[in-house]
């Protein structure tokens, strides 16, 4: 007797040490909780609810509905199309239209290669965008320059001096700038 009492005396020591400590699950008790057990047998019964197959049910005055089962005095047409995917075949062999493991890597590689391919053709295409604005924005600063009479300097290729724009040379100089900003500017 003062075994168990002993027992029971350790028990509830460790419940009030450990307050997540059920005493009954130490004694050998079960919990009886019906909530529980009913949402768990709903749990394993779900998938074998969902087996079914889609009809097209076509009524006397020709109106077409889609459903798992046919009102009566509509005609019942079969659609093939099924609510739920078959597994593998009971043989073990993979379907034909599945795909082995390898040739699923090759079809992965071969996304992420053109993947990867298309992301640096939109990144040059970009990198041409912007220089294309860039040179357009030059030659219409450019232009603009010219126009507002701004002094234009330049160096001589041949001596290296710093050769200025004449007044006379700036109309035929306006004319090349104008070409150069329809032709960068699109």
């Amino acid at each position: 007797m003062d075994s168990c009492v002993n027992a029971l005396t350790g028990q509830e020591k460790r419940a009030k040490l450990h307050p997540h400590f059920d005493t009954r699950i130490a004694r050998g008790e079960a919990r009886k909780d019906p909530v529980k057990a009913a949402i768990a047998l709903i749990v394993l019964l779900a998938p074998f609810a969902a087996h079914g197959q889609l009809l097209k049910c076509i009524g006397s005055d020709g109106r077409v509905e889609y459903s798992a089962e046919c009102p009566p005095g509509s005609k019942q047409v079969q659609t093939g199309i099924r609510t739920t995917t078959e597994g593998p075949s009971s043989s073990g062999a993979a379907s034909p239209q599945q795909k082995s493991v390898a040739e699923q890597e090759a079809a992965f590689r071969k996304r992420q290669m053109e993947s990867q391919e298309a992301r640096q053709k939109d990144e040059k295409k970009l990198a041409e965008d912007r220089e294309q604005s860039a040179v357009c924005e030059q030659a219409r600063t450019y232009l603009n320059s010219l126009k507002i009479g701004n002094r234009i300097a330049r160096n001589d290729p041949k001596t290296g001096e710093r050769i200025f724009l004449e007044d006379p040379d700036r109309p035929a100089e306006i004319a090349r700038a104008q070409r150069a900003v329809d032709s960068n500017c699109k």
